[in-house]
């Protein structure tokens, strides 16, 4: 390979270590091409799969601050670049070696840190995107639910109170003092208590008409 397309095919390892969620090394040896594509098929919406030189993988994972994957890349070598979910592509990885021996994982990287071929596997153990965020939204709907319970119920329950005491004070108004109730006017014949007596001014003028209506003497 001439040194330019080695320097392209560096950038483009490394931008694929960079900006991937994780890798998984595999060997590949013993694979047919038919074989190859139809697990390029499997795990095409979530990874890219595709053979690369040991040299290359070395210096693009270095450049990307990658510490210790040489030991991995020993042997042909083909790199699944996940984009997707994670755990998805490691059981499509581990499923696929299972009816096909001949592919062989090797190790991979994830979060910058490299993983041996055993916690690759421990990846497809665990639950994909999917059910794990079906979980968190069941657990959110739950707490969620459970929040507007708490704060519904004392609120319903004092409208209860409420009503029931409005009911209870129209039919004895005594239990809230007389609240609601319209106070009763007086009787014809009864003076109010707070009649006031006429005052200095007001019966003057009634003394000096008595006086000019009597005779003069």
């Amino acid at each position: 390979m001439a040194r330019p397309d080695k320097a392209a095919a560096v950038e483009e390892l490394k931008g694929n270590f960079t900006s991937a969620n994780a890798a998984v090394l595999t060997e590949y040896r013993g694979l047919s091409v038919s074989s190859l594509q139809k697990l390029r098929r499997s795990i095409s919406g979530d990874a890219t799969y595709a053979v690369a030189k040991n040299t290359l993988t070395q210096i693009a994972a270095r450049d990307a601050g990658i510490e210790g994957l040489e030991d991995y890349l020993t042997g042909p070598t083909a790199i699944a670049f996940i984009t997707g979910d994670v755990a998805t592509v490691a059981k499509g990885l581990r499923d696929f070696a299972k009816d096909n021996p001949h592919l062989v994982i090797k190790g991979g990287v994830m979060d910058g840190r490299v993983l041996d071929a055993d916690e690759v596997k421990k990846l497809a153990n665990l639950e994909s995107r999917e059910v794990l965020l079906a979980k968190l939204a069941g657990a959110m709907q739950a707490n969620l639910s459970k929040a507007v319970y708490l704060i519904a119920a004392p609120l319903t329950q004092a409208a209860r109170a409420l009503g029931a005491l409005e009911q209870a004070a129209g039919e004895n108004p005594s239990l809230i003092g007389g609240a609601g109730q319209a106070a009763a006017a007086p009787e014809p014949d009864q003076t109010p208590d707070t009649a006031e007596a006429p005052s200095a001014s007001d019966a003057a003028p009634a003394a000096e008409a008595t006086d000019a209506a009597d005779p003069a003497e």
